[in-house]
């Protein structure tokens, strides 16, 4: 039995498809085709079977998928000694992060590696909280948050840690009458004017605990998700709106505490555990851990 199949039949067991398989890992489907072909060669057993979309997997695919995982976590470990052995830690590491989580971390990670023998490869996005997870299958480390617990939704049978506790405030514009204020109730601003964000994202939840609180309904006058436009809407005086306290910039608006409901983000790491076990990423996830203790230290 190869490494590369177990991961083929995970990947396939993840994505769905063998074209979806293909397009992330750059190779074409009918090389995976042949790949698949001679796994069933070698061990003797179907392991795929036509299915409306393409190909599913038969009983023993699925066997050799599921224990792909803990298979390949333990040949990283292996590796990780071999490497711990050599020395500093050496490697590229691909970092996927939610953009303010990244703003808040990066800097300060990307300075403290900079002259060593780990690179960084980066890509940021913006999602729902369930869809982090799902980023684990091309990143080795994925940045994500959760208003509601230490593990982002989709994320339980993940390696995660959290990294910092970020709390979440309401930005409203310099001259309106709430900047006076050192601390905000659910009834101070259940009568606004929202920029909110679309139902599924985190702090889509603070909403909805202010009105569960209040019984009133918010007046959404707009949802987007980009930080960077709802800092400028709210300091024009379209909405209040609510950011993070940690990656927020100074500009002509306030953050001001929100009391009375739950206002603070997890933001965790989260990734796979073969991944995880390679010493670059662990030194990788350490730096960000530290990084995040030092950001919850000084806010």
């Amino acid at each position: 039995m190869e490494v590369r199949h177990l991961e083929l039949l995970r990947d396939l067991k993840e994505r769905g498809t063998l074209g979806a398989v293909a397009a992330a890992t750059y190779r074409t489907p009918s090389a995976l085709s042949q790949q698949l072909r001679t796994a069933e060669r070698e061990l003797g057993v179907a392991l795929v079977e036509p299915a409306s979309r393409g190909l599913r997997l038969t009983w023993a695919g699925e066997i050799l998928a599921s224990g792909a995982d803990d298979v390949l976590a333990a040949i990283a470990r292996v590796q990780a000694a071999v490497d711990a052995g050599r020395g500093q830690p050496a490697g590229t590491v691909r970092i996927g992060t939610l953009p303010s989580a990244g703003a808040a971390l990066l800097p300060a990670v990307l300075e403290r590696l900079a002259g060593g023998r780990i690179t960084i490869e980066l890509e940021d996005f913006d999602l729902a909280e369930a869809d982090y997870a799902g980023r684990t299958l091309d990143h080795d480390l994925v940045i994500a948050h959760s208003l509601a617990a230490d593990v982002p939704l989709g994320a339980e049978g993940l390696v995660s840690r959290v990294i910092a506790r970020e709390p979440i405030d309401v930005a409203v514009a310099t001259g309106h009458p709430l900047a006076a204020r050192t601390a905000l109730e659910p009834a101070d601003v259940a009568g606004e004017r929202w920029i909110a964000v679309p139902r599924g994202f985190p702090f889509a939840t603070i909403l909805e605990s202010v009105e569960a609180a209040t019984g009133a309904t918010l007046d959404r006058v707009i949802e987007i998700r980009d930080n960077r436009l709802v800092e400028s809407l709210v300091s024009r005086g379209v909405g209040v709106a609510l950011l993070p306290r940690f990656s927020t910039p100074r500009g002509d608006y306030r953050l001001v505490p929100l009391r009375g409901v739950r206002a603070v983000r997890s933001i965790v790491a989260i990734g796979r555990a073969d991944r995880v076990e390679r010493q670059a990423v662990r030194a990788v996830l350490d730096l960000l851990a530290d990084v995040g203790a030092g950001l919850n230290a000084g806010g």
